[in-house]
């Protein structure tokens, strides 16, 4: 996020996020890394393990211990879109990275989602009733059905005009992108 806010920053770009159904299979409980890829080879899960935290580390953003679950995000998401109908997205989007990634908590729960939108500024009494009622499944759904039809298999990706950059990428290369 901090090449986002950067991008934003000194180019003045509005930034559209588009969520991405990221293993939209995990239950709610969550599952195991090694059970969701159990062919991947140590060696190349150290690989990819070591080039995540090197570019977090580059982009001075934290990360939690070793992380041994992946969670569903779909809830997270339709809150993502709540919260931005009421101006608090990037607090929002800021509160689940640090919830997931570096404090380890499932995003799939909803006592988990409470916190978060309580730490982002949102009333966490409304999340449930959000949730239940489904205010914001159809926007995800459309958020989905952008990227398969884009052909998008990957995050992050950026997308402007025609032209299009995925993986976790230097500043630089996002420069590149928009023409500068």
């Amino acid at each position: 996020m901090v090449h986002t806010d950067r991008v934003v920053r000194e180019y003045g770009i509005r930034i559209r996020w588009t969520l991405f159904p990221l293993h939209p299979e995990i239950p709610e409980q969550g599952m195991e890394l090694s059970v969701l890829f159990p062919n991947r080879r140590p060696d190349s899960e150290s690989s990819r393990k070591g080039r995540i935290r090197s570019t977090a580390e580059e982009l001075g953003l934290p990360l939690g211990e070793k992380r041994t679950t992946i969670s569903n995000s779909r809830r997270a998401q339709e809150l993502e879109k709540w919260a931005q109908t009421l101006g608090k997205g990037d607090r929002f989007r800021s509160s689940v990275f640090h919830a997931y990634f570096v404090e380890g908590r499932n995003i799939a729960l909803i006592p988990v989602l409470e916190s978060i939108a309580s730490a982002a500024g949102l009333p966490a009494d409304q999340v449930a009733d959000v949730l239940d009622k489904g205010l914001f499944a159809t926007a995800v759904d459309e958020d989905w059905c952008r990227v398969r039809e884009s052909g998008i298999m990957a995050v992050p990706f950026f997308l402007y005009g025609e032209h299009a950059l995925a993986g976790f990428r230097p500043f630089e290369d996002l420069a590149k992108l928009l023409g500068r």
